[in-house]
């Protein structure tokens, strides 16, 4: 019943409804009735992101259902601290942690994970690869490169074993591994890694998949600092066609490579297209995300800075003003 519920709500009311969320709440409980504890966590998790996006952290719904997971974390335990389950369910707290920002419990959790299922599945098992990268990840995130270069390489490698070179989850760490070079200022090796990743997707997903044009972006981006102007333009243009054809011309992928494209102009010379594309990234940035957003303020900081170089003093106080 709560599935058929949950069907209809979310026919006439959408998905981040409150009354969807709450039946979404209470097929999680339904789930940890039953000891369908993998499930209800599941249930949970999505209750609590749409609670979170909907209605903000510190609304009532949304702190039932924490406690709700806490609960269920707690039932978890008592299956032992390396039953398989649990594991699951401490590598899932980390990635709640992470997006959080609370990065510290993040590597709690994870080395916790990690260690169980090294013990558990061994070092190779595909599970115990997902914790690694997670790891990976995550000391990116830190800055802490030479960690996270290891941590990558370990789950390429695993990857590449367990899965094969040209599977989507080895090549979403090659992708990771080549946002690190870059990172890094390894922009060859980086570059052989963006290349390696967008010709696998290509072949797994096909041309206009998200993932695929997220690495032709990050391949412009990479040609862009290379001063690869050309080749930069192109990648850019390419992403920009795909992502407005598949994601619509409002689409933030397609905004922030709208974005990437001005400033691209901006250092061609080519002024008046970086006016044009400055204007199209800002309007869609008002409107995705209000004219107070970060992202809509540095659109306007860009484009007045772009009319300080065309000597627009007029149109640059006007902007500058407008961005205070």
């Amino acid at each position: 019943m709560y599935q058929r519920a949950l069907q209809g709500y979310k026919k006439a009311w959408g998905p981040e409804h409150i009354s969807t969320l709450d039946t979404v709440n209470n097929l999680g409980n339904l789930y940890k009735t039953q000891g369908k504890l993998v499930e209800a966590e599941q249930i949970y998790q999505r209750a609590l992101q749409g609670y979170e996006k909907a209605w903000g952290p510190e609304h009532t719904s949304m702190l039932d259902t924490v406690n709700n997971l806490g609960s269920l974390y707690t039932d978890q335990d008592k299956l032992g601290p390396e039953h398989t389950s649990t594991l699951d369910t401490v590598n899932n707290l980390g990635l709640l942690y992470a997006d959080q920002g609370k990065l510290v419990e993040t590597e709690q959790m994870y080395q916790r994970a990690l260690r169980g299922k090294e013990k558990a599945w061994r070092p190779e098992h595909t599970s115990t690869l997902n914790t690694v990268n997670n790891l990976g990840s995550l000391y990116a995130d830190q800055d802490k490169l030479v960690e996270a270069e290891q941590i990558y390489q370990r789950a390429l490698r695993g990857k590449e074993k367990a899965w094969g070179p040209e599977h989507m989850s080895t090549l979403n760490t090659v992708n990771n591994l080549g946002n690190l070079y870059n990172d890094q200022d390894k922009l060859v090796e980086a570059e052989q890694m963006y290349q390696r990743a967008l010709r696998g997707k290509e072949k797994a997903w096909g041309p206009e998949h998200m993932s695929t044009l997220n690495t032709v972006n990050n391949l412009g981006n990479l040609y862009k600092i290379q001063n690869k102007l050309v080749e930069a333009e192109q990648m850019y243009q390419r992403a920009l066609q795909d992502y407005e054809k598949a994601w619509g011309p409002e689409h933030m992928s397609m905004l922030d490579t709208v974005n990437n494209l001005a400033s691209l102009y901006k250092t061609q010379g080519k002024l008046i297209e970086a006016e044009q594309i400055y204007q199209w990234a800002l309007q869609g940035y008002e409107k995705v995300w209000r004219p107070e957003h970060t992202l809509t303020l540095n659109t306007i900081n860009n484009l007045g800075n772009l009319y300080k170089t065309q000597g627009k003093l007029v149109e640059t106080e006007q902007i500058y003003q407008w961005a205070l």
